[in-house]
């Protein structure tokens, strides 16, 4: 079992949020490009690697919060990317993107702090997560923004509502108006640099160029790379 990384005062929390890849459910801005199959063959591929890393970067218990069946296949797998027992896999809560956050990190089991990811960005690191779990040791809040404007983590000490109220979710505006929340708050935040997360076409064809592997798992080599 890997040991909790001894830079860190106290274990931090790792809340994936992640949805099953159902073909025609999953990346469904991406079906034109890549069909249903090969729209949830890219989502289970992010998940796994998302899962994988979590675990690798070791600065907390992680736990998969899942949307669809938690039992799906695509989960249970992820269960053998890491020591026994080391992945507790649960339901997420219905509601928005905000509450369904809110919900990951009033139940994380760690008192120091908690961070929020989801399966979207390939280039989100262990490092980054290590950076993150860092900042919250003097720090209210920590985020990584990705160039769409939104983000693709966000660490809390403790929960508070308000961090997600009012949000735009799938909007440009995201991040700004967390900005906006957390300074209403009176938080301290530290803000890491900027990445990007597979959304679009282009997000495919940067991707498969960074990870060529993709292109292999999807069998669509002519028309991502």
């Amino acid at each position: 079992m890997r040991r909790a990384n001894p830079e860190l005062p106290a274990p931090i929390g790792v809340a994936i949020l992640a949805r099953a890849p159902v073909p025609g459910q999953a990346k469904t801005r991406l079906i034109p490009l890549l069909g249903e199959e090969g729209a949830a063959s890219l989502q289970a591929w992010m998940l796994q690697r998302t899962v994988a890393m979590a675990l690798e970067a070791a600065v907390g218990p992680v736990t998969l919060w899942c949307e669809g069946d938690a039992a799906h296949r695509a989960f249970m797998r992820c269960r053998e990317l890491g020591p026994l027992n080391t992945l507790a896999i649960r339901s997420q809560v219905a509601g928005d993107l905000g509450r369904r956050m809110l919900a990951a990190i009033e139940d994380s089991p760690t008192v120091a702090g908690t961070l929020v990811i989801g399966t979207d960005c390939p280039v989100l690191g262990a490092a980054h997560l290590r950076e993150a779990a860092r900042s919250l040791a003097d720090r209210d809040a920590v985020l990584i923004p990705v160039d769409d404007g939104g983000y693709v983590l966000i660490g809390m000490k403790a929960p508070a509502a308000g961090a997600f109220a009012g949000i735009d979710w799938g909007t440009p505006q995201v991040m700004a108006q967390t900005r906006q929340s957390l300074a209403a708050l009176g938080w301290r935040w530290d803000e890491l640099a900027t990445l990007w997360d597979v959304d679009r076409a282009e997000d495919v064809e940067r991707l498969a160029a960074m990870f060529p592997e993709v292109a292999l798992t999807l069998g669509r080599q002519r028309n991502i790379a």
